[in-house]
C-alpha cells in the first residue's frame, strides 16, 4: 500500500498523431501508448510552516530530540529530490548535535546521500534548529536522531522515465517553493486535487491545465493558485501530444483538525505523519518541564541555604515555580494530543482490519503504541500533581 501510493502511478493515453497507421479497411488509426507516469508522491504542507526551534537555557537532551525529531518533515522533503540521493535503494541520515562551551553543531552524516543532499539536510536543520554553545560551567550534551528514506516508501522523484512522468517530477520538485498556495492550511491538510494535463510539441510550456472541481471553495482557489505556478513550467515531449492526470495528494504533518474527506488508507498515513510530530512536541515539552524544574531547584536549594538572609528571593521562587507548573500543564496537554492520535490511529487500523485481515499486524502494533502513551500520560499527570504540592506553599 505504502509502495502505490508514494509512487502514485497512473495509467495515461498518448496520442501520437504522427504516427498513424491505416488499419485494414484503408481509414487511418491513432495509435495510443499507455504511459506509466510516475513522481507525483505527496506533498506534506508542515514544511510550509515550519519556524526556528529556540532551545531553553540551560539547554537539555530531551527538548534536544524532540527538536530533530520535528525536522522529519524537512529532512523527508530534501530526500525527493534524485540530485540529493546517490543510486542505493535506502538512505539513511543521522544528526548527531553537540554542545559544550566551545561548540555547537549539528553533525551530519548519512549512507546514499549526495554532496546537495547533505548540503540540503544541513542547511534544514541549521535553520530550524539554530544553536549557540553552552553556558560556562555546563556539562557537555548530546542528542542522535536517525531517519530513513526508502525509495520505493517514501515520496520520491526519479526522472529520465518518461516525458509525462518528468513533467510530473517537476511539479512535485516545486511545490515546495508553492507554500504561498498553502498559506490557509493552518490546521488541516489540504483536499485531494486531481488535475488533467495537455503537453503538446509545439508548446514549451503545458497546453492545457484543467482541476476537477474539488468540492469546495478553498480547494478550488487552492487548484488555481496551483494552476497558475505550473502554467510557466518547461515541458518538453517528442510526441505531437500527451495528456494525463496529475493527482495532488497533500499531508499535513502539524495538522490539529482531520481532514474527512481523505481515503482510510489516506488517512493512516496522514495520522502517522501526525503521530510522529506529536511525539517530537511531548518530548519538547517534557524537556521544557525539566527546564524549568532544574531553574526552580537551583534557586530554591539558594534559598535553603539561609532562608532568613534570602527572604528576597521569595518573589523569584513563586515566578520559577509559577513557571514549572505551567510547564508541567504544557507536559500534559502534549501527551493527550498524542494518545487522541494514538486513539484515532487504533480506530481507524480496526475499521481497516474489518475489510482486510492483513492490518492485524498493524492493529497490535497501534495498540501497544496507546498503552504506551496511556502509561506515559498517568506518569506526565503525577508529576504535575507533585509540582502543584511544591508550590503550594508559595501561594
Amino acid at each position: 500500500m505504502l509502495r502505490r501510493l508514494a509512487v502514485a502511478s497512473v495509467l495515461v493515453t498518448a496520442a501520437c498523431a504522427g504516427q498513424q497507421k491505416p488499419s485494414a479497411g484503408g481509414q487511418p488509426m491513432t495509435k495510443e501508448e499507455r504511459t506509466r507516469i510516475t513522481n507525483q508522491p505527496a506533498f506534506d504542507v508542515a514544511i510550509c510552516q515550519s519556524r526556528p526551534i529556540s532551545l531553553p537555557q540551560p539547554p537539555n537532551q530531551a527538548f534536544l530530540v524532540g527538536a530533530l525529531v520535528s525536522a522529519r518533515p524537512q529532512i523527508m522533503e530534501c530526500l525527493v529530490d534524485p540530485k540529493h540521493r546517490a543510486g542505493a535503494e535506502t538512505t539513511k541520515v543521522t544528526v548527531k548535535t553537540r554542545l559544550t562551551e566551545q561548540e555547537a553543531t549539528h553533525a551530519l552524516t548519512g549512507e546514499n546521500l549526495t554532496p546537495e543532499g547533505q548540503k540540503c539536510i544541513q542547511d534544514a536543520v541549521n535553520t530550524l534548529i539554530p544553536l549557540q554553545p553552552l553556558a560556562k560551567g555546563s556539562q557537555p550534551l548530546e542528542a542522535e536522531t536517525q531517519f530513513v528514506h526508502e525509495r520505493n516508501n517514501s515520496p520520491t522523484v526519479t526522472m529520465g522515465i518518461n516525458e509525462g512522468s518528468d513533467f510530473s517530477g517537476a511539479v512535485r520538485l516545486a511545490q515546495a517553493q508553492w507554500c504561498d498556495c498553502y498559506a490557509g492550511y493552518t490546521t488541516q491538510a489540504p483536499p485531494l486535487l486531481t488535475a488533467r494535463i495537455k503537453l503538446t510539441q509545439a508548446s514549451q510550456t503545458p497546453a492545457e491545465i484543467t482541476f476537477e472541481p474539488s468540492g469546495s471553495t478553498e480547494g478550488d482557489q487552492l487548484a488555481a493558485c496551483l494552476k497558475e505556478k505550473m502554467t510557466p513550467l518547461p515541458a518538453k515531449i517528442s510526441s505531437q501530444e500527451l495528456t494525463f492526470p496529475y493527482r495532488f495528494v497533500h499531508f499535513h504533518a502539524q495538522a490539529t483538525e482531520p481532514t474527512a474527506s481523505m481515503a482510510p488508507d489516506l488517512r493512516f498515513l496522514q495520522l502517522e505523519l501526525v503521530r510522529n510530530q506529536r511525539t517530537a512536541h511531548t518530548a519538547i515539552a517534557l524537556g521544557t518541564r525539566e527546564n524549568a524544574a532544574a531553574t526552580y531547584e537551583a534557586l530554591a536549594n539558594e534559598y535553603r541555604k539561609n532562608p532568613r538572609k534570602n527572604y528576597e528571593l521569595i518573589p523569584k521562587l513563586r515566578e520559577k515555580c509559577a513557571a514549572l507548573e505551567s510547564s508541567a500543564e504544557a507536559w500534559v496537554s502534549a501527551v493527550e494530543a498524542q494518545l487522541a492520535v494514538d486513539q484515532q490511529t487504533t480506530a481507524l487500523i480496526q475499521e481497516l482490519k474489518a475489510k482486510d485481515p492483513a492490518w492485524a499486524d498493524a492493529e497490535l502494533a497501534s495498540q501497544n503504541s496507546l498503552s504506551k502513551t496511556q502509561a506515559d500520560l498517568q506518569t506526565a499527570k503525577q508529576r504535575r500533581q507533585d509540582d502543584a504540592n511544591v508550590c503550594k506553599p508559595l501561594k
